[in-house]
């Protein structure tokens, strides 16, 4: 079933063994819904099992989440894809890549993963930092990566641009979706924030709006999508969705510090070739 959302389409998944009362929700990018042999979705917080502060679908292993909870969780986002594996990192905030050949059964640090292995999905967990999913169909790789401000401006972009292109890809073919994520509007930052940005790329000072006083509004995808412009990566597409502002839909740890709670759920971007 498909229901139009702007460049957006809201997909549930009708075809593995659970029913479709145990199916999450999720929306995907029309950047790679055309794309031969990839499989993605970006995955909020409905069609889970979790509850309280994690209802429902929180993918979070890292969470105070009951592990019960989010293996459930997990296996219903592994087979809303028909993947082998849901693979996820225990993400740092760097710029490290993990190249994924196989499962695994103790998360490595890192925030991106490449693979060119059908099957192995490979999943991204944020609550307000951008996830980003990158594919070369032609070459048959593909890519995942958590983009915090720190991982940004770190090169966690091109440290995965740069493992992909060592197992094949071409810059030239490669698409990205920049998937649910903190918007300018929620994005409050002071001013020492956009110093730390300018140091490094004096063309971000369009990416900050004033706030109130001294306060500035950054647009952290559209620093992904800078960024990914310098690596000569052009076929972006940004989901637009905005992590703190849509709590029906989704996680947001800024949504979450702003009302003193103690812990937060996790959404899950994730990308796979099919089988």
């Amino acid at each position: 079933m498909t229901w139009p959302c702007g460049a957006l389409d809201r997909r549930v998944a009708a075809t593995h063994a659970y029913g479709m009362t145990d199916m999450p929700p999720y929306e995907t990018s029309d950047t790679l819904s055309g794309l031969n042999g990839i499989r993605h979705g970006f995955f909020g917080r409905r069609g889970g099992v979790s509850g309280g502060l994690y209802a429902s679908l929180n993918a979070g292993e890292g969470s105070g989440d009951s592990p019960d909870a989010v293996a459930t969780n997990r296996e219903r986002i592994r087979a809303a894809l028909s993947a082998r594996a849901l693979l996820s990192c225990y993400q740092i905030h760097s710029a490290d890549v993990m190249h994924v050949t196989e499962p695994w059964t103790v998360r490595p640090e890192a925030d991106a993963m490449v693979t060119t292995t059908p099957g192995l999905a490979l999943c991204i967990l944020t609550a307000d930092c951008t996830p980003l999913l990158f594919a070369d169909a032609e070459a048959g790789v593909i890519g995942a990566a958590h983009a915090g401000w720190k991982g940004a401006i770190g090169g966690v972009m091109d440290t995965t641009v740069a493992a992909m292109l060592e197992l094949g890809a071409r810059t030239d073919r490669i698409r990205v979706a920049i998937g649910p994520t903190i918007q300018q509007a929620s994005y409050e930052v002071g001013p020492e924030f956009r110093d730390t940005f300018l140091s490094e790329s004096p063309e971000s000072a369009a990416l900050f709006i004033p706030g109130d006083g001294d306060r500035l509004h950054f647009d952290l995808p559209g620093y992904c999508r800078q960024r990914l412009d310098r690596l000569g990566v052009h076929s972006i597409h940004d989901t637009g969705l905005d992590t703190c502002a849509l709590e029906d839909a989704y996680f947001s740890n800024r949504r979450r510090n702003h009302r003193g709670e103690p812990d937060y759920g996790r959404n899950a971007s994730v990308i796979m070739l099919a089988l």
